[in-house]
Parts: structure tokens; C-alpha cells; sequence
């Protein structure tokens, strides 16, 4: 073993990968379905910017956190620099101003909270459920 890995670690074992049930946000009308939906169950949406190292680490931890299910609520991911006309209508349409990430809590088509960076992880999801 190198002192590398002694030092930092290492296994030779794959670490497994925690997956969310992400339903992916590409379609302007599917946030008239996400307010209808809400009316029943409770929806999120993650805005994430994918070039944006901040961004990369709150996902990272907001995953790592993630303990809900898709019974308990629809998670949907958008990506924004491949959607950023998306992301202005969801500000306009849940009246959030944009900032990234975000976080975005809908119920009832209303958003019952949000958040930006690390604000994002201190949001319990539970609690919307």
C-alpha cells in the first residue's frame, strides 16, 4: 500500500452510490402539472448549475442527507445551464427569484419554502410531507 493511501485512505472496493428518485425538468409545461400535482402530493425542485463547484457540494450533501421516498414527494432535478429558460419561468410562475442552487418546496401550488446554498440542507423536506 502507498503511504498515499495511508495517509487519505483508500479501498479498492467501488463505494456505493446513493441514487434519488430525480424526475428531470426539461419541459415548460410541466410546471403546470408540478402545480397541479402539488395539490396532492408535495414537489420539489433542485437547481443545479453543473459547472458551479458550490452547487456540485451542496448537492453532494443534500443526497447524502436525502431519507424520503417518491411516495413521500416527486424530486425534480433541473439542470440549469441546459434549461435556463426553464428556470426563469419557474421564478416567474412560484414567484422565487433565481439564485443557484435552489431548492424549491410547492404545496397546495404554492411554495412553502426555499432556499439557496447551504440553506438548502438545513430545510427539512419532512416536515412538507
Amino acid at each position: 500500500m502507498s503511504i498515499l493511501k495511508k495517509i487519505f485512505g483508500g479501498s479498492s472496493e467501488p463505494k456505493e452510490e446513493k441514487v434519488l428518485p430525480w424526475i428531470p425538468l426539461n419541459d415548460i409545461e410541466q410546471l403546470k402539472h408540478i402545480t397541479e400535482k402539488s395539490k396532492t402530493k408535495t414537489q420539489v425542485i433542485f437547481k443545479h448549475s453543473t459547472r458551479c463547484g458550490i452547487s456540485r457540494m451542496v448537492m453532494n450533501q443534500f443526497v447524502a442527507m436525502y431519507n424520503l421516498t417518491e411516495k413521500d414527494l416527486d424530486l425534480y432535478y433541473l439542470d440549469l445551464l441546459n434549461y435556463r429558460s426553464i428556470s426563469d419561468e419557474v421564478g416567474v410562475t412560484f414567484m422565487v427569484m433565481h439564485e443557484s442552487p435552489q431548492l424549491i418546496v410547492i404545496k397546495n401550488g404554492n411554495v412553502v419554502n426555499y432556499a439557496s446554498h447551504g440553506g438548502i440542507n438545513d430545510i427539512d423536506l419532512s416536515k412538507f410531507v
